[in-house]
């Protein structure tokens, strides 16, 4: 589980893809300490949960191995990663960690396009597509997570909706390099999930 709160910004170095397709090796530059990260730890990446499968330090900057299965690849954006491709990381959550964004399970949902982006003279304003089927889960003043990080939607009409963000998010994750026309990975609320669940079995 995560909170989609972003500690680091890793770099794709290396992407190598099996000899089916089905499977894509990523190796990932970080600034984590490699003596903290175990073989078979959780790091979600732009929002998607990926096993640590090898790590180490080359250079002096700490890198770690993950593997993207056929679908991951087919339903987020891991499909377009590239070398270079930068990414918000973020740790799994511990017990007695703070609680700062909302419970993410780092189980990508889909793909959100932004159609819109204003920048603000204190923050800057983001419309996004989605789903209709993703839409229904989504709802002003609840959480969503895009690329990995944790938002409050502004509004939603339909199938768009809109999120604010301040300049320290901007600054710290890529969400700064978002422009119209970029898709985002997109996680909608747990909570929603279960209640809409629970509505359609009374």
């Amino acid at each position: 589980m995560f909170t989609g709160i972003v500690t680091d910004i890793g770099e794709i170095e290396s992407v190598k893809p099996t000899a089916q397709g089905q499977l894509h090796r990523l190796r990932i530059l970080c600034r984590y300490d490699q003596s903290t990260i175990a073989d078979g730890a959780s790091i979600a990446c732009n929002g998607v949960c990926l096993t640590v499968v090898a790590s180490g330090v080359d250079g002096g900057r700490t890198w770690f191995d993950v593997d993207a299965a056929a679908e991951t690849l087919g339903m987020t954006t891991a499909k377009h990663w590239a070398a270079g491709t930068r990414l918000n990381l973020e740790r799994a959550l511990k017990i007695g960690d703070e609680l700062g964004g909302h419970i993410v399970a780092g189980h990508a949902d889909g793909i959100a396009t932004i159609i819109v982006r204003d920048d603000l003279p204190d923050m800057a304003r983001f419309e996004l597509r989605t789903t209709r089927a993703l839409a229904r889960f989504i709802a002003a003043k609840g959480s969503v997570t895009l690329d990995g990080v944790s938002l409050t939607v502004n509004t939603i009409h339909d199938v768009v909706f809109s999120v604010l963000i301040i300049p320290h998010t901007l600054g710290v994750t890529t969400l700064g390099d978002w422009r119209a026309g970029s898709e985002v990975n997109i996680e909608v609320d747990l909570m929603a999930r279960y209640a809409a669940r629970l509505s359609e079995m009374t």
